[in-house]
């Protein structure tokens, strides 16, 4: 996620904005930048780096004014570079601006405006909106040419605003990405969240979707879109500075779990559009896939979680996209001697890009002649650079040692990929491959009514804190869904050991261990299968076990089977694995926090596997 900051006042800007930042470098980014407005003029200084590179060369050259923004940038549309780092600005110079989020009709905004004249120096979609207003401004005031360009944004933003001619004011608007106000004596910031601003003033206003900001010294005036006043009491934060990092919760995990639907929104953001209902990827991606030869078979690599997203896309492209698919474990994969030719597309799936068993594997690939696509959350790193194609998620930074967000973003990914390849090779019917995009474009909506299932988690949790072994049980698209389960208590609560089968292989072994109040957690919503997971649902409380049931809304089948019920929204088996993710990381956070232990650090473990 990038980070915003902006400060009108009567103090310098420059080192006010720089703090600022700082404390938001927990996001993660790869670049970063400011604009001051002295009254005269706007100034920008951009480096590639860490903020420390950015504040050396202001040190040498300061930018004075009282009237700033500042950026840090984690890379989706175009490589960490100078030219692609923010602050963005129009042709003139006079219009500069920062932006969180994406613009997802970019692409025919930029072809308008260049055909209007205007000359881009960057690959990045927020140079759009600074060209956009510029063309609004030449026949409005600043403030309704502000306006018009944002009614003609389709996506998510988070924007700061600097005009020359408007000094001593920040523009700013928000559509799904955060955004807020700090309330100062004589002075008035913006900030993505509390964490930037709380060294100035507790004094907070939340913006919500679609409102417009014009920012003073003085205070905000905060209106609708389309112009109508906005009233609205602002709020104390009373969190210290470590607590406004993780946004008021007590661990980045938990955290990280509740920015799920945001993160799935933003993988979703400029691939998928509802009208009309299309999807694309970027030319590299789309040509790499549309050349695959007809013939051609996916090998896909992954560790640990990204290993269980590819397991969950093993059964989307086999199904849908019509592939023959091998899952591998990339530590295993170099060592088994594997066939690979022209024919084989390597699938690498990693969260950092530089997991060193796929990075080797992918490798090892490349040299005998098979394609490699990955699919990473981080621009410009070892895996995505030496991949043939790159699909990023876009989960943003992850801070929790154990992954929740980032597995949702692949697993949507998947998703995404197989949806274009079902329809380029005609593994589906046109109704069908409407119904499933149509379900994947609600998706971050679902997840959001998925989060109300908390507080009954956090119950079922305090029932179970002290039992030191678990099952995780299910079938077909939801039997990676036990393996991540079990993966997630176990890496967060060491206490507990923890395993995922698939729920037909209990009888083979496993279940010998069954006895009295021996707790199994159940993946059980809707599903061709769903009568033969019931089934072995029997077979666990005729053994006197606790059965722990995720379901699908309504179902009453699965409420007099189980000893206790969790029910998730109703969906297509094929996204069932990213709604049933979020109640089994809920269930291990919970767990582990009555069990005190370390969540976010959880002992032995590293957030990026970069050794053997």
């Amino acid at each position: 996620m990038c980070g915003i900051v902006g400060y009108v006042g009567k103090s310098e800007a420059m080192p006010i904005v720089l703090e600022a930042l700082s404390r938001l470098e927990y996001r993660g980014y790869d670049s970063a930048g400011v604009a001051i407005n002295n009254g005269r003029g706007i100034q920008v200084s951009r480096r590639v780096g860490k903020l420390k590179v950015l504040a050396e060369a202001l040190r040498r050259k300061p930018l004075k004014g009282a009237t700033g923004i500042g950026h840090t940038r984690w890379a989706t549309h175009g490589e960490p570079t100078e030219f692609n780092a923010h602050p963005h600005s129009d042709c003139s110079g006079k219009l500069v601006l920062v932006h969180n989020g994406i613009i997802e009709n970019y692409a025919e905004l930029k072809e308008r405006l260049i055909n209007a004249g205007h000359r881009f120096r960057s690959k990045t979609d927020t140079e759009v909106v600074a060209h956009l207003v510029e063309e609004y401004a030449k026949r409005h005031p600043i403030e309704q040419a502000f306006r018009l360009a944002l009614k003609d944004l389709r996506g998510s933003y988070a924007l700061c605003l600097l005009s020359q001619d408007a000094p001593g004011k920040i523009f700013g608007a928000r559509n799904g990405s955060p955004l807020l106000i700090g309330l100062g004596k004589g002075e008035s910031l913006f900030g993505s969240d509390a964490t930037a601003i709380m060294e100035r003033t507790r004094k907070v206003l939340y913006l919500n979707d679609l409102e417009v900001v014009e920012l003073t010294q003085q205070g905000a005036k905060v209106t609708t879109l389309s112009g109508k006043a906005v009233t609205r009491k602002p709020t104390t934060v009373n969190w210290n500075i470590a607590s406004a990092r993780k946004g008021g919760y007590p661990h980045y995990m938990l955290k990280e779990i509740h920015e799920q639907p945001d993160a799935v929104r933003q993988t979703i953001v400029g691939r998928l559009t509802a009208d009309p209902l299309r999807l694309v990827f970027d030319k590299r991606t789309a040509r790499f896939l549309k050349t695959l030869d007809p013939r051609t078979r996916f090998v896909i690599l992954g560790c640990g979680t990204a290993y269980h997203a590819g397991l969950v896309g093993e059964y989307m492209l086999e199904e849908f996209a019509k592939l023959p698919v091998v899952v591998d474990l990339a530590s295993e994969f170099r060592y088994r001697g594997p066939m690979l030719d022209k024919h084989t597309t390597v699938l690498a799936i990693t969260q950092s890009g530089e997991t060193a068993d796929t990075l080797a594997g992918i490798r090892m690939a490349k040299a005998q002649g098979a394609k490699v696509l990955a699919i990473c959350n981080v621009m410009g790193s070892s895996i995505a650079r030496e991949a043939d194609a790159v699909l990023y998620t876009h989960a943003g930074p992850e801070i929790a040692v154990a992954s929740t967000k980032a597995y949702t973003c692949q697993v949507t990914t998947l998703a995404l990929l197989t949806l274009f390849l079902a329809k380029a090779r005609r593994g589906i019917s046109p109704a069908q491959w409407r119904k499933l995009a149509e379900g994947l474009l609600q998706l971050p909506e679902t997840l959001e009514k998925t989060l109300q299932q908390e507080a009954h988690i956090k119950t079922i949790a305090a029932k179970y804190m002290r039992v030191r072994d678990f099952y995780y049980l299910g079938r077909r698209y939801n039997y990676p869904s036990a393996l991540e389960g079990a993966l997630k208590l176990k890496e967060i609560c060491p206490l507990i050991h923890a395993e995922g089968y698939a729920a037909g292989e209990m009888k083979h072994g496993p279940i010998s261990l069954i006895r009295r109040g021996w707790p199994v957690m159940f993946v059980a919503t809707d599903s061709p299968v769903y009568e033969k997971v019931l089934s072995n649902l029997e077979e666990v409380r005729a053994r006197k076990g606790s059965c722990i049931v995720v379901a699908s809304e309504g179902d009453q089948q699965a409420r007099r089977h189980a000893d206790h019920l969790i029910t998730v929204p109703k969906t297509d088996e094929f996204l069932s694995p990213i709604v049933a993710a979020i109640p089994l990381q809920l269930f291990a956070y919970y767990m582990a926090d009555a069990n005190g232990c370390d969540i976010d650090q959880p002992p032995n473990l590293a957030k990026s596997v970069t050794v053997e």
